[in-house]
């Protein structure tokens, strides 16, 4: 009855989009959003801009069957809200399918100043399931394949996104290590070959050892895992020997230095403020060496 009372020109005003105050409690985080919510100088920076000028970005919302919103892009602005316990937050309140939403989630995120591999391989995946999904290629009436597609949206090529798909294989334990920075990307690409079970025996191997895999022995181990040779001896043997990289080490506990850090430094950051502490004492010793 209502539709028969009100013009097509109100119709359609209805279906714009429109930035909406809407309260924090309204507001959902979107489901298996890949991307956290750290601590981080870079969280700082939003907490303090909202504080002084408030959120001059809207976020991008849905709404959802039981009249909430679930929160497309704009987490971190959500985030500094609660933190600063303000009441409401500007949003974007759009309709979308959920291949829309994911890919629209992925992009507004991938555009962040630091990204984890983690972070970035899990909202690849998505992002590439959500195109497959919605058959964007035959829409588009062009050959290229989904990945092709992808690389032309962001700056990582083809197979670089196939090489972050590929880190969603690894058991949490062994990705965390990579976005800690202990295990580098290539070696990790490697080992996301290999069985659930055969990782658990590796970590179990480089926890005894105090030892990471390199680039050269990850590939070893995925040979091996094809062949159907890898077992819990055949990892412990192969982490047992010495890296060159590995000579002579300074092998230092994690609680020896963690409290003279912020809690929410990651493993990279602990690196690159002990070196610069270093280098700033090789100076003072160069300049008192001078002064003798």
């Amino acid at each position: 009855m209502e539709d028969l009372f009100t013009t097509q020109q109100e119709r359609d005003s209805e279906q714009l989009e429109r930035v909406m105050l809407l309260p924090l409690s309204e507001l959902r985080p979107f489901k298996d959003h890949p991307f956290k919510i750290q601590n981080d100088e870079e969280m700082e920076r939003i907490v303090e801009s909202i504080r002084k000028v408030g959120v001059l970005s809207p976020g991008l919302a849905r709404p959802t069957a039981d009249g909430g919103y679930e929160l497309v892009s704009g987490h971190r602005r959500l985030a500094a809200c609660q933190q600063l316990e303000l009441e409401t937050m500007p949003v974007v309140v759009r309709e979308m399918t959920d291949d829309e939403a994911v890919i629209a989630m992925v992009d507004a995120n991938l555009q962040r100043e630091h990204i984890l591999p983690s972070e970035k391989a899990f909202a690849y995946k998505m992002k590439y399931e959500a195109m497959r999904h919605q058959g964007t290629s035959s829409q588009l009436g062009t050959k290229l394949r989904t990945d092709e597609m992808m690389a032309e949206q962001s700056g990582d090529s083809r197979n670089q996104i196939q090489r972050f798909i590929r880190l969603t294989n690894l058991i949490p334990e062994i990705l965390a290590k990579v976005d800690e920075g202990k295990i580098a990307f290539n070696p990790a690409v490697e080992l996301s070959y290999l069985s659930e079970e055969q990782q658990r025996e590796l970590l179990a191997a480089m926890e005894k050892n105090q030892c990471t895999p390199s680039h050269a022995q990850a590939i070893q181990l995925k040979r091996a895992a094809q062949a159907g040779t890898l077992d819990s001896e055949a990892i412990q043997a192969l982490m047992q020997q010495e890296k060159p990289n590995q000579q002579e080490q300074i092998k230092l506990r994690r609680e020896d230095f963690r409290s003279f850090f912020p809690p929410h430094y990651t493993g990279e950051q602990i690196k690159r403020d002990i070196l610069k502490g270093l280098e700033l004492l090789k100076r003072q010793r160069e300049r008192s060496r001078d002064a003798r």
